[in-house]
């Protein structure tokens, strides 16, 4: 049984340090991911300075839960409207190729 510890990374949100376990390679993201969500909980923060570190923390995972919701929708209407433009050309296609001689 392995008794190795994960590495480490430290981030700020708010002001406020953490010490987050973080896999070798993926410091990268997790430090942009840290910058994103300190963003977030910073313009929550500036709209009300009457609330909490958890509840600004919970509306900010909540908003980038949003939006990370819509640019899946987004993502998929493009895929469909990609595979609905591909049935088109490839009937298309198949409709002006000239039967070979067997």
């Amino acid at each position: 049984m392995s008794t190795a510890k994960r590495p480490t990374k430290e981030i700020t949100l708010l002001g406020r340090s953490y010490v987050i376990a973080c896999d070798s390679g993926q410091e990268v993201q997790l430090e942009r991911a840290a910058r994103y969500l300190d963003r977030a909980m910073h313009g929550i923060h500036a709209q009300s300075s009457v609330l909490g570190n958890e509840r600004i923390a919970i509306m900010a995972a909540l908003n980038i839960t949003h939006e990370l919701l819509e640019a899946l929708d987004e993502h998929r209407a493009g895929e469909a409207n990609l595979s609905r433009l591909n049935e088109r050309l490839e009937r298309a296609l198949a409709g002006t190729r000239k039967p070979t001689d067997a």
